[in-house]
């Protein structure tokens, strides 16, 4: 398989109607929710979502020949201010991120996507580390994680979702994938 040629950029508000359609993607959602009911993955106000964009709280599209293929958030989950997290240590990052289209997933975009985000994480010499917060269930996700050197912490609950959280610390990451 040829790796695809992904790059990041920051989500901005021409991107709404894509992250929108993406949001109501039936495999998205699964990934994303244990509601069987859920009409979205995230249900999001978009325009909102991206105007937050600072060194805690950023969305990211990635796109293949600028075509845009998914899109990811990065977070420092100490100072975020939903506090999703809860009481998170500092130096943290935490990595959400989702493919749009099923013909853009299974061939390598994910893989690509985590290597540049982890990359951007760890440029900051004070990261340390980097969380994700699959569903418990989405054993897929996984092992996609732990091919890329996460190791499991444990199960958490984030509100009515079941999570299996891995973490990423900077030393695994220097002797894993890039």
């Amino acid at each position: 398989m040829t790796t695809p040629k992904i790059t990041l950029r920051p989500a901005t508000l021409d991107d709404v109607a894509i992250l929108e359609l993406w949001d109501r993607d039936p495999d998205v959602i699964a990934c994303s929710s244990d509601d069987p009911d859920a009409e979205a993955a995230f249900g999001s106000d978009w325009a909102e979502e991206i105007a937050t964009f600072s060194n805690v709280w950023a969305y990211y599209i990635a796109e293949e020949d600028g075509r845009p293929v998914g899109a990811m958030q990065i977070i420092d989950p100490h100072l975020e201010p939903t506090h999703y997290w809860g009481e998170c240590p500092p130096h943290l990052r935490a990595i959400d991120i989702w493919i749009g289209d099923a013909i853009d997933r299974n061939r390598g975009v994910g893989v690509e996507m985590m290597r540049l985000a982890l990359a951007k994480c760890f440029a900051d010499p004070e990261v340390i580390g980097i969380v994700i917060d699959p569903l418990n269930t989405n054993t897929d996700a996984h092992r996609f994680y732990q091919r890329l050197g996460f190791t499991v912490v444990g199960r958490r609950m984030f509100g009515d979702d079941d999570c299996l959280v891995h973490q990423l610390t900077r030393a695994d990451w220097r002797n894993g994938v890039r």
